[in-house]
């Protein structure tokens, strides 16, 4: 993805010389949790919104206070995926871009990057999302793949949403006019479906199978 078209530079970066109350001010004034702080056009570090609230000296410089700085940036070719990392590992709504050397470019806002994802097929795009679980060492992306396509489905995206180590839950999403079909394959490659579906006849089956069985024991 090229981040550049949303690179944002509306508000100019904080300095080591800007007082502790211009920066509480523009918190107020703004939604931002962290905002960057440059030093001849270099990133120095980032503060959040809540660790300026706990500073009481609101005339000292924010430079008084570098060991609250916290530093994580994106370059300008920065890939959808690990940009939303950067954002949930720093439980932020801001990330400043850099070149090289940290030389400060401007900042993204979390806002905008959610809307590109939200735009990508894997969610924009109609189609059947299924949970499956599997022991590790028996799971290949390469199967999953082969097993959506071999039944006439087409792969819209698909990842690993969990691990214990020995377990691992994988989310795919699909096209398919026959989605019973390939949940049924699934299950006979011994993935189990944690995902309910009205398409799947397994389930309705069994249901079938299981009120039979009240209605003999109840006579």
């Amino acid at each position: 993805m090229e981040t550049a078209p949303f690179i944002l530079k509306e508000f100019q970066p904080f300095t080591l010389s800007t007082k502790v109350a211009q920066a509480k001010l523009f918190f107020k004034e703004n939604t931002f949790s962290h905002f960057p702080i440059v030093e001849n056009k270099t990133l120095i570090g980032l503060i959040s919104e809540i660790d300026l609230a706990g500073i009481d000296d609101n005339e000292k410089k924010l430079d008084d206070f570098n060991y609250l700085f916290k530093l994580f940036f994106s370059e300008e070719s920065e890939n959808l995926l690990e940009l939303v990392r950067i954002f949930a590992s720093n439980e932020t709504n801001l990330i400043p871009v850099v070149k090289e050397n940290h030389s400060y470019i401007g900042y993204l806002d979390l806002i905008d990057i959610l809307h590109v994802y939200n735009e990508t097929p894997f969610l924009k795009g109609e189609g059947i999302v299924l949970l499956l679980e599997k022991e590790l060492q028996d799971f290949s992306f390469s199967q999953v793949c082969q097993i959506v396509e071999s039944n006439n489905g087409k792969i819209l995206g698909l990842f690993i949403s969990e691990t214990t180590g020995v377990i691992v839950k994988i989310t795919i999403k699909f096209n398919s006019q026959d989605v019973n079909e390939i949940i049924q394959a699934f299950r006979r490659y011994n993935y189990n479906i944690l995902s309910k579906h009205k398409e799947d006849f397994f389930l309705e089956d069994l249901k079938e199978r299981s009120d039979y069985l009240q209605k003999y024991l109840n006579i």
